[in-house]
């Protein structure tokens, strides 16, 4: 038996960990994208970082190889829709985690309605009751292409394919009637002012 493959991560965690500011939007992301917790915030930002570094090389290089390269990124960028096919290196630069985290299965899902929060999203994906272009897929991260969105919907057998189901409902919130507003002493005063002008 060989060495046993020593496993990389997959991603960097922040170089200063106790930075109010980013631990304030790092709470901000997790709820708002119902993310199981902060590793996946950061696997979306080595990722980023991934795509940035590489078109800053390919800014600084020059040559056919380059541009094959460069319209590779672009091509593949545009397929997850995060930028257009006439995007320039600059548009890679510029994308920022919530670019990516709005490319998730989990947060598309939400977005077409079909759960009511992005967390009850996860749920049925990881449950399995979603397929993509026929196929089950239980991985809540997975980046979506903009050619496989459409093809998104619940498994034929899942109960939750009924949009009558209670788990698929959304609930109306009624608005609370604002109580009428009790006059105040010096409007009771005016009133009684006015009565005594009248006599």
């Amino acid at each position: 038996m060989g060495d046993p493959k020593r496993l990389t991560s997959k991603y960097s965690g922040p170089r200063h960990p106790w930075i109010k500011t980013r631990i304030e939007e790092e709470k901000k992301l997790t709820a708002e994208y119902g993310l199981k917790n902060k590793k996946e915030i950061y696997k979306a930002t080595s990722k980023l970082k991934k795509y940035a570094d590489q078109a800053k090389k390919l800014i600084a290089a020059t040559g056919k190889q380059s541009e094959l390269e460069k319209t590779q990124l672009i091509n593949k960028l545009n397929r997850l829709g995060l930028v257009s096919k006439t995007a320039q290196l600059d548009d890679v630069l510029s994308l920022t985690v919530r670019d990516l985290l709005d490319r998730r299965l989990q947060t598309i899902l939400h977005k077409k309605g079909y759960a009511r929060t992005t967390k009850q999203a996860r749920q049925f994906i990881t449950h399995g009751h979603i397929i993509i272009n026929n196929k089950p897929l239980t991985i809540p991260s997975y980046l979506v292409t903009l050619a496989e969105e459409p093809s998104i919907q619940f498994i034929e057998k899942s109960s939750l394919i009924s949009t009558e189901h209670p788990e698929r409902k959304f609930e109306k919130i009624k608005t609370a009637e604002k109580p009428e507003k009790k006059p105040t002493r010096k409007k009771k005063r005016k009133k009684k002012n006015k009565k005594q002008d009248k006599k």
